[in-house]
């Protein structure tokens, strides 16, 4: 064995990566498969994907791996993954899917739920969270299942995320970290545990505790690779297996955000900013803050969930230029389009973005806007308002958790697809006015994962000791004042007022069948 190295498996929402990485952040060897299609709908608004799918893709991308490694594929001592939030799953006794995986992304309501008991249902109200807690109940997708398919519910032994299925196959074990436990479940957050069932926050939720799975902590050896999973993906069989956490929290671990002065973005399908605390901060009145990968640690996250998927949206519904150039020249549609941002002003000559598309908790009505059109404005002051809103948004969030917390973030350390882009890092240093970090790689999940087996493995002994061997910093974009200063005024002038001012008419939209485009 030259060095020993970590297979981390990351699924998102578009891919499955399968990587080999060592103990210093170095990613030897890499395979990605890009989902086709991503998800599924069988109804407008869902969106699933099937359980083999997922496993296959990651059988496929490991056996691929291992055949571009070589002598290298020896050296693995310990296998771990890091999966999406959010993916609930059915299982039987014997531990086969019932129904197809549903994703984060599904805007599925469960109608006609049975009524939360009438002290819950009060308390509820005077906190002023009744319609949150509504949505909340809609929302759940446990819920949903119990009332559309009560027959499936009825022969769900457990309901899982997509991580635990996951875990069970690689070695047998059908177990979860704490740190991947985020979603519509009856989970406590602080303690790390299921809600006792005297909890008033479990009338949420129509999931008995029959039904819950066990839990283990980040960086815990779950078992071994079994034979018939090293015969699938082409690992070899005994080889220890380790959970580690979310596809969020490792990208924030891997960003090495441990320390409350740094936040962690992440410019993805869904956009975030984490922080990593001792304390148990809720980023926003009855939300959780998240546990981190670290244990000991927690991440307040505030969510953009239709974050960087509007960059997505607005390259095929405006940038079939670019995208025919792009085919012509061999580059990417998003690099012409990063060269042409520097084409509009800080500010987009006063167009502004509101990029709440999907509704939350705290937003149950919420609906994306851009206001302040003029005859200057091109569709690319359009692609740069989509950026400036998303980050006005996450500035947003992380000032509201530095004012509940205490806090003072002192630099920003970015991931995922957008955080490629110099220009679009260079815009949110100048918009949150502090120095932004891009790391060695952008496959930061994976780093953060392979920390947390390393961990586990004993070659280092805390995470911290992991940060500094894995964790480089490889490029450094400062604030323009100047520009800061406009993005302060817009803030502070215009964004912040744009939800209160037009969320009369995004309830009237939402609650009118007529115009919301039903009949």
């Amino acid at each position: 064995m030259s060095e020993p190295l970590i297979l981390a498996f990351d699924l998102g929402t578009q891919s499955m990566r399968a990587l080999l990485i060592n103990a210093k952040g170095e990613i030897l060897q890499k395979v990605q498969k890009v989902f086709d299609p991503p998800y599924f709908s069988k109804h407008p608004g869902w969106a699933e994907q099937k359980p083999d799918y997922y496993w296959k893709s990651l059988c496929e991308t490991s056996l691929a791996l291992k055949e571009k490694s070589g002598s290298l594929w020896q050296d693995i001592i310990a296998v771990t993954s890091a999966t999406i939030r959010d993916t609930c799953l059915c299982l039987d006794r014997d531990y086969n899917p019932l129904r197809d995986v549903i994703l984060w992304l599904d805007d599925r309501k469960a109608e006609n739920l049975p009524p939360v008991p009438a002290i819950a249902g009060m308390l509820f109200g005077l906190v002023g969270m009744s319609e949150g807690i509504a949505l909340q109940r809609r929302v759940s997708h446990c819920n949903w299942v119990s009332v559309n398919e009560p027959e499936i519910w009825a022969k769900t032994d457990k309901f899982v995320f997509i991580s635990t299925w996951l875990n069970y196959k690689f070695c047998g074990n059908l177990a979860d970290s704490t740190a991947s436990v985020i979603g519509h479940i009856p989970f406590d957050f602080k303690n790390r545990t299921w809600l006792k069932a005297g909890d008033i926050k479990r009338a949420l939720w129509e999931v008995d505790d029959g039904k819950f799975f066990d839990l283990v902590e980040p960086g815990t050896i779950l078992g071994d690779i079994t034979a018939k999973t090293a015969e699938e993906t082409g690992i070899q069989a005994g080889i220890t297996y380790i959970v580690s956490g979310s596809d969020k929290g490792c990208e924030t671990l891997g960003l090495s955000c441990l320390s409350e002065d740094k936040a962690g973005l992440s410019f993805g399908t869904t956009a975030t900013v984490q922080l990593a605390t001792k304390r148990y901060i809720e980023p926003t009145p009855f939300m959780p803050a998240y546990p981190s990968v670290a244990p000991g640690y927690y991440n307040p996250e505030i969510e953009i969930y239709r974050g960087y998927w509007l960059l997505s949206w607005f390259k095929r519904e405006f940038a079939a230029k670019e995208v025919m150039e792009a085919e012509r020249s061999g580059t990417s549609a998003e690099m012409l389009l990063d060269e042409r941002l520097k084409e509009i002003p800080p500010g987009c000559q006063g167009l502004v973005m509101q990029p709440y598309f999907t509704p939350g908790v705290n937003m149950p009505f919420a609906k994306g806007a851009i206001i302040g059109f003029s005859d200057v404005h091109t569709r690319i002051h359009i692609y740069r308002s989509i950026i400036e809103g998303i980050n006005f948004a996450l500035m947003e969030g992380l000032r509201g958790m530095e004012k509940r917390g205490k806090i003072q973030v002192s630099r920003i350390y970015v991931a995922g697809g957008g955080s490629q882009s110099a220009e679009v890092c260079r815009i949110t240093a100048s918009q949150f006015g502090l120095p932004v970090y891009r790391i060695q790689t952008h496959e930061v999940t994976g780093i953060g994962a392979a920390m947390a087996a390393f961990v586990g493995k004993g070659i280092f002994s805390s995470y911290n000791e992991g940060i500094e061997s894995m964790v480089h910093i490889k490029d450094e974009f400062n604030p323009d004042p100047k520009a800061h200063a406009v993005y302060e005024e817009i803030y502070g002038e215009i964004f912040a007022k744009i939800f209160d001012k037009l969320s009369p008419l995004y309830a009237k939209i939402e609650t009118s069948k007529k115009l919301s485009g039903g009949i």
